[in-house]
């Protein structure tokens, strides 16, 4: 019977250090940076949807913001217009964690 436990308890522990190093991957500050700033513009961009700011609008509004790189314009775009199409009524907030969980999930997978 002792020697079950035992055996049990080894077992455990094993079976936690598999997924403690599983979910040690770390992501890239880049990475992670982009995660975060693809959330925020999720999360405004569900602001505008649900305060009944036209998809047009929005646009406008993204072609007026001074971006810090190249890339960030037509991702801030294509997140927009994905926001729209979708017919979530969720809250910004909720948008934001759920983009950021997604994100990280996708980056850490194809590493």
């Amino acid at each position: 019977m002792q020697l079950r436990r035992v055996f049990v308890t080894m077992i455990s522990f094993a079976l936690a250090s598999v997924a403690a190093s599983a979910q040690a991957k770390e992501l890239a500050s880049n990475d992670r940076y982009m995660c975060s700033w693809g959330a925020g513009t999720a999360a405004r961009a569900q602001e505008l949807k649900l305060a009944g700011v036209s998809l047009y609008a929005a646009r406008q509004k993204l072609q007026a913001y001074k971006f810090s790189k190249a890339w960030m314009r037509m991702m801030a775009m294509g997140i927009t217009e994905q926001t729209y199409d979708s017919k979530s009524r969720f809250k910004p907030a909720d948008v934001r964690q759920n983009f950021y969980e997604e994100c990280v999930r996708y980056k850490l997978a194809r590493k």
